[in-house]
């Protein structure tokens, strides 16, 4: 279970990463800020595994 919920954790992270980066080449203030949040959401969920991980061990 952890496995996919990581995953999708970085799934997250990249798609905010490549919104991040088009949105600074087109110079879109606000398609940049939501693509920082959604790597900070995919950091989130990430580290909540690392977590779970350590407890589970």
């Amino acid at each position: 279970m952890s496995g996919t919920e990581k995953g999708k954790a970085r799934a997250e992270q990249a798609k905010g990463k490549a919104k991040e980066a088009v949105g600074r080449v087109v110079g879109n203030e606000r398609m940049t800020a939501e693509g920082q949040a959604d790597q900070a959401k995919g950091n989130a969920r990430h580290a909540k595994e690392d977590v779970k991980d350590t407890f589970r061990h």
